[in-house]
């Protein structure tokens, strides 16, 4: 009797003790860290210029094509506006050094920082990266300000709990958690993606501010959101680990020096490792190889697979220009390459990204596409690209616009949200701005002055818009 119930104790306390262990590092509050690390994160306004033209005769229309058309175009009444963004940040130096995203900055005049909900300072641009996302501000102040330090995101798991400030919104100082919900994510906005996906409310206005662990340390750079209109439980930031690379880089140089390989890669996919005889679909497949690039001095050539870069083992084609890109200019690495059936291995001298032909021919390429203003609904469009159909999933052969912006006084307020892209109106395929144009001008004409758009939202539905123009 006596041995049973030692037993039957000595299992209660295994059980209890098991029961503490696993939800120890479950937080009763959050109160106490969000005190200690608010007056790290500042809320970000800017603002910025935007010059229109209204046409001189708005009542009197050239014949599409006419010469005539752009230049009374050009010659327009210029008007100007200010346009203001909000975003987030964070202070990792006491002298107001703050790292934020470059979306949240770009094309900026003036810069406003608020610290903690209460001063107010004026910064300015010291370094950002586009390719990144990351731009770093320096504060315009004498005073001392309360930093946060970097932690290793490389140590955070799928499943921690991490909480996230910001200013979603304008709601400056908005704290919200939740855990890591997935890792080593790519969703097509950048060309160097390792995001950390997280389940804590993100928001518009979020972007830049800081993913924080339990400890308090900055693990993740908070820069996107799933779908334009809202928080929908997935956000994503930029790993502290691949950020930090960057923003020491900033803050010393005001430019990143990336390493290069001058190589053009693909994915090696099981039909190619059964045909190259490798063991299982692994590595990056040289596709093309830059003239007079560290590869091809080195004697790497097309339809070689990288195996392994520098000591790490390279298990998918995205894998390698993260790693490379973070690789000291000018270091000598080992570079483990498949060819011919059998490894081999070569020693690449790595060059510097920003300075090579090929990245200056991809920069050309990657220029923001043209913008047109469509005045009579006050909003921006683009032109639907390639690279839109791919990231979005639509049809091979959608036209179309994508609006970039709306106006506060626009018609479309309420009915129509950014990233909608506009596929018809008034029954009529829309490929290039003019299209829209020039039916928006007939309906004006018209006694109705109502106009049908099909548009796909930000979700990608398919929507039937009816907007009454004035």
């Amino acid at each position: 009797m006596r041995k049973i119930k030692t037993t039957l104790i000595s299992i209660i306390l295994i059980f209890n003790f098991s029961t503490f262990s696993n939800s120890q590092n479950i937080p009763n509050s959050f109160a106490d860290l969000a005190e200690k690390l608010m007056p790290s994160v500042v809320n970000i306004s800017t603002t910025q210029t935007v010059v229109t033209r209204s046409n001189p005769f708005p009542n009197f229309q050239f014949p599409p094509g006419s010469p005539f058309e752009d230049m009374f175009k050009e010659f327009g009444t210029p008007q100007e506006r200010q346009s203001s963004a909000l975003g987030s940040g964070f202070i990792i130096d006491e002298k107001g050094i703050v790292v934020t995203n470059n979306h949240v900055i770009e094309g900026a005049e003036d810069i406003v920082v608020q610290v903690n909900g209460e001063k107010k300072f004026n910064a300015k641009v010291i370094g950002a990266d586009p390719l990144s996302d990351i731009a770093i501000l320096k504060i315009d102040s004498k005073e001392t300000f309360l930093p946060v330090k970097f932690g290793d995101s490389d140590k955070a798991r799928i499943g921690d709990w991490v909480m996230a400030i910001g200013n979603p919104f304008g709601l400056g100082g908005t704290v919200t958690s939740g855990i890591i919900s997935a890792r080593n994510r790519s969703i097509g906005l950048s060309r160097y993606e390792d995001y950390i996906q997280t389940d804590a409310s993100i928001n518009s206005g979020n972007s830049g501010g800081p993913l924080f662990d339990m400890n308090g340390d900055v693990i993740g750079i908070n820069t996107a959101i799933l779908g334009r209109s809202g928080n929908v439980g997935i956000g994503f930031s930029i790993p502290s680990n691949s950020a930090k690379i960057v923003i020491d880089q900033l803050i010393k140089f005001g430019e990143t020096k990336r390493g290069w390989l001058g190589v053009r890669i693909q994915d090696v996919t099981k039909e190619i490792a059964e045909v190259e005889n490798l063991d299982e679909p692994r590595g990056a497949l040289v596709a093309s190889v830059a003239p007079n690039s560290p590869s091809e001095k080195a004697g790497v050539k097309s339809g070689d697979i990288i195996l392994e870069f520098n000591g790490e083992r390279i298990r998918q084609m995205k894998e390698l220009p993260i790693i490379v890109a973070r690789t000291e200019v000018g270091k000598k690495v080992k570079v483990k390459i498949w060819r011919n059936k059998k490894e081999v291995t070569k020693t690449i001298t790595l060059g510097r990204l920003e300075t090579s032909e090929d990245f200056k021919i991809t920069k050309k390429k990657e220029a923001k596409p043209k913008e047109t203003i469509i005045e009579n609904l006050k909003i921006k469009v683009r032109k639907l690209s390639d690279e839109d159909i791919k990231s979005r999933k639509l049809p091979n052969q959608t036209n179309g616009l994508v609006i970039t912006s709306i106006e506060k006084d626009s018609p479309l307020i309420g009915s129509i949200e950014i990233n909608s892209i506009i596929l018809e109106a008034q029954k009529q395929k829309i490929r290039v701005a003019e299209d829209l144009d020039q039916i928006l001008k007939q309906v004006l004409k018209s006694n109705q002055k109502t106009i049908l758009l099909v548009i796909y939202n930000s979700q990608n539905q398919k929507r039937y818009i009816g907007i009454k123009l004035d």
